[in-house]
């Protein structure tokens, strides 16, 4: 499993304008084989918001 320090670069660098679609979160948390919940904690951190929310997970 990845650290909490690679989660949050990563999520850095897929957020555009402080911003990121629940598509990209979504595929961020299979990729590191995390919980969306893990990503979304990331993107609250990171004051990062989630759009295009798909199954209500953010």
């Amino acid at each position: 499993m990845k650290t909490t320090s690679e989660i949050i670069n990563a999520v850095k660098n897929v957020a555009k304008d402080g911003k990121m679609s629940c598509t990209s979160a979504r595929k961020l948390a299979e990729e590191f084989q995390v919980p969306p919940k893990v990503i979304g904690d990331a993107c609250n951190e990171l004051k990062i918001k989630i759009h295009g929310c798909e199954l209500g997970c953010f």
